[in-house]
């Protein structure tokens, strides 16, 4: 039985981007284990769960009465309580003025190598999801980019989503500070599909207006010369892999992005969509 673990912000994961993998990975008979950042429940984004939600950029509803109801049971079902916290597992990057440094850096390194063998080596793949959440405590979080590090290590594949492809991104070792996916096929949030205002999150009223970042620059620079961001605007579904990675544009690639981890795990599936 292959064994997943899902990562979802505490601060707003979109519902389908959820749903979408996880009934693909029930299907296929795979065990699920959730985390955040923290170690608290991580709620749906209640546009995610309205089916009379128009989204500004399409201009049309994205979420079906069929999705926005698995949705609801899902984000109210005690199937997302008690999530795996992050903040325990992985450790925290000492700060570089510690008067200890390099005793601290040896510490942060052995205690990621013991997370590795005695966690994390019984996942099979890792899946981050999407949603405006993931700018707040995904994107730019050490202990992601060190989960994600630890799963290339072990040579399995990740999974990321719309935001969530952000972290893949920002994870890169200290010593040459180069993306992981430079040189390598993504897909992400489009420029085109970028919110002009109403960017929100959970836990707070506060209207970011449009998002903080444009995930698409950030992807194209991130993947440098050799590698490329693909957004395919326009076309109804993105997803993209490129072994270890699978990358899913956003909410209507949510069940192929999860079919294609499947094919990745039981087929051996190294590149889709280029």
């Amino acid at each position: 039985m292959k064994h997943i673990l899902i990562v979802l912000s505490e601060w707003g994961y979109w519902g389908e981007e959820l749903i979408g993998p996880l009934e693909t990975f029930d299907r296929a008979g795979y065990e699920v284990t959730f985390a955040t950042p923290k170690g608290k429940r991580p709620v749906a984004l209640p546009p995610s769960m309205d089916p009379n939600y128009i989204d500004p950029p399409l201009g049309r509803s994205v979420t079906s009465p069929q999705v926005a109801e698995k949705v609801r049971y899902v984000d109210q079902s005690p199937r997302l309580s008690n999530p795996l916290n992050l903040s325990e597992l992985m450790p925290e990057m000492p700060y570089f003025s510690s008067p200890s440094l390099i005793r601290d850096l040896e510490s942060y390194y052995l205690a990621i190598d013991k997370a590795r063998v005695n966690v994390l080596y019984q996942y099979d793949a890792l899946l981050i999801v999407g949603g405006s959440g993931p700018i707040v405590d995904l994107a730019n979080n050490q202990r992601i980019h060190d989960l994600i590090l630890s799963f290339i290590k072990m040579g399995r594949p990740v999974g990321a989503e719309c935001y969530g492809v952000a972290c893949l991104a920002f994870a890169r070792e200290l010593e040459d500070r180069k993306s992981i996916i430079w040189g390598k096929r993504v897909t992400g949030h489009c420029k085109e599909y970028d919110y002009h205002d109403g960017t929100g999150f959970m836990g707070t009223d506060f209207n970011m207006g449009p998002p903080p970042y444009p995930l698409e620059y950030i992807l194209r620079d991130a993947t440098g010369p050799d590698g490329a961001y693909i957004g395919n605007f326009g076309k109804e579904t993105s997803v993209i892999v490129d072994f270890p990675f699978i990358t899913g544009r956003s909410t209507p690639d949510s069940y192929l992005t999860g079919e294609k981890m499947v094919e990745v795990l039981e087929k051996g599936l190294t590149r889709y969509g280029w």
